[in-house]
């Protein structure tokens, strides 16, 4: 039982939720950069500031919404009337940078949000390190995304 196919409205409605899931879990890392820069040009202690407004969102929010994406985009692949197969290398270059976003998020972000909550101030640098990562990573996914290097020319 096929429940869409390419492009039509079911396939739309999963690309739809692969991009809001996209900017759920990645607007953030581009957002608080620039509270930080602001709270320290005020003078305020900025770590402190945001670990009370936003400690905790990376396991509760822009993970799972990371996770969400991937999951959605492998949805996509699947609808795609083998107009997208998981074996081309695009994909898969995909898939391993979305793994590796995963690991950044869930593997530096989230600790080093938890541990600056708890008053650590040298977690800080390491969740702007993650941060720096999570951008170069996302650069290339959508590098990948867009131009799907490997793929047939006009797909």
């Amino acid at each position: 039982m096929v429940i869409a196919a390419y492009n039509d409205n079911g396939y739309k409605l999963m690309v739809f939720l692969h991009i809001l899931a996209v900017i759920v879990a990645f607007a953030p890392s581009f957002v608080w950069p620039f509270v930080s820069v602001r709270l320290k040009q005020r003078g305020e202690a900025a770590g402190p500031v945001i670990s009370q407004l936003a400690g905790g969102n990376t396991m509760k929010i822009y993970g799972p919404a990371a996770v969400l994406a991937g999951i959605f985009g492998f949805g996509i692949i699947g609808m795609s009337d083998k107009l997208w197969e998981f074996s081309a290398a695009w994909i898969s270059a995909g898939m391993l940078v979305w793994f590796l976003i995963l690991g950044v998020m869930f593997g530096m972000m989230a600790p080093a949000e938890k541990k600056l909550a708890e008053g650590d101030a040298s977690a800080e640098k390491i969740l702007s390190m993650a941060g720096g990562i999570l951008h170069l990573l996302l650069a290339i996914e959508l590098i990948i995304m867009v131009f799907k290097p490997g793929a047939p020319a006009g797909l």
